[in-house]
């Protein structure tokens, strides 16, 4: 199946019953619930959440839905709408790192993480479908994680706050799907609010709703995804997080978010200098997060530009996550009229935003089509990027 792309697509009551039908072909009658989570984009805070640092997040109107329906028997199975008729099947006392593989490790790692945390949770029959991006830097994983969550959360009636579904979803991630991520991606998914960007703090978990108007600005936050496929669990983001834990400990704090933005010359003269960029990125990007922060704050939405287009030339320069196709998109997107642009998400790939005058949306999207046809890239799909909800039940 592939992405939806539509801009502006929220989840409604035609998607839900989509969901619902096809569940009951696969498994047979109506299913207790549909549920659906969010993709997100980064507006600004990239490698700081496992810095315990600060992040800028708004949610997608693209989802992942679950139709679910709890079981008596302790057998969890999971169908995904990309998969055909194949439905993997488990025991949920039997789940455990290494016991499921490829996309089902997601949810299967849910319930497992869900479980190992004492919550009294069986089986369910899962169905699920998705319009969010695979692959695209759009938190893909984390919508499929915590639309499991919350269903699973109504299921057997357990009444989790927010965060504490976002720390079970990141486990699930983390320690059965093996990648090391921050928190990020999981809260925003399930705390972002419409027409909103969510301050976080990834340390505390505290949060706040951050007014982030685009239209009343005449602006528009377009999503360039640029095709080339990232996986994050191939060993080139852990690195990066050792380093920053590596870092960290050779400066005597508990994470890089506790170094003082006055102390960071001092600190890079102390670091070997392959650590050196590492840390200049984290502490001058949690800077730039408070100051795009104030900035919606006041209203004063077109000074996000400039922060962007800094956010992406510290990814490019001291982290080295961008490449071509991400850097040929943010060049591209601002010399054609954006504000500001920058890649989003873990990196290696994915996908770029770029702060638009409304009236320039076209052009801008011709500008970088036409430059990834000169130089031989495949065409980059581009939606534009609504502030939406955060999970929850649908149908």
């Amino acid at each position: 199946m592939s992405p939806d792309l539509h801009p502006g697509r929220v989840p409604d009551a035609p998607d839900a019953a989509r969901s619902a039908r096809a569940f009951g072909a696969l498994y047979g009658g109506l299913p207790d619930g549909v549920w659906a989570a969010p993709g997100r984009v980064n507006v600004i805070g990239e490698h700081t959440d496992y810095n315990d640092g600060f992040a800028l997040p708004m949610a997608l109107p693209q989802t992942t839905r679950v139709a679910a329906r709890r079981r008596d028997d302790g057998v969890l199975r999971l169908h995904s709408a990309r998969e055909g008729d194949r439905i993997t099947e488990i025991r949920v006392a039997d789940l455990a790192p290494g016991t499921v593989s490829g996309w089902a490790r997601y949810p299967a790692g849910t319930v497992w993480a869900l479980a190992e945390a004492g919550h009294p949770v069986g089986g369910a029959d899962l169905h699920i479908d998705s319009t969010v991006p695979t692959g695209a830097g759009l938190s893909s994983s984390a919508a499929l994680e915590c639309a499991v969550a919350v269903a699973y959360d109504d299921l057997y009636g357990l009444a989790l706050p927010r965060p504490e579904l976002a720390r079970i979803a990141q486990r699930a991630e983390n320690a059965f799907a093996g990648v090391p991520c921050g928190i990020m991606d999981q809260m925003a998914s399930l705390c972002c609010a419409e027409g909103a960007a969510l301050h976080l703090d990834s340390r505390t978990l505290e949060h706040r709703q951050v007014p982030f108007d685009l239209a009343a600005h005449g602006l528009v936050l377009l999503v360039i995804d640029t095709r080339v496929q990232h996986d994050l669990g191939d060993g080139a983001y852990a690195a990066l997080r050792a380093g920053c834990e590596r870092a960290a400990g050779l400066l005597g704090l508990p994470a890089l978010r506790d170094l003082p933005a006055d102390r960071l010359g001092e600190a890079l003269a102390a670091l070997p200098a392959e650590l050196a960029p590492l840390v200049r990125h984290v502490v001058t990007e949690d800077a730039r997060v408070a100051e795009a922060a104030a900035r919606l704050a006041a209203g004063d939405t077109p000074a996000l530009g400039p922060l962007l287009t800094a956010g992406h030339a510290s990814l490019r320069d001291d982290y080295r996550v961008s490449c071509p196709e991400t850097d040929l998109a943010v060049d591209t997107a601002v010399g054609a009229g954006a504000l500001g642009a920058r890649m989003t998400g873990g990196g290696f790939g994915g996908s770029v935003i770029a702060l638009v005058p409304a009236a320039l949306a076209p052009s801008v999207t011709g500008a970088v089509t036409a430059a990834f046809a000169r130089a031989g890239h495949h065409p980059p799909a581009v939606l534009t990027a609504v502030p939406s909800r955060g999970a929850g039940r649908v149908g």
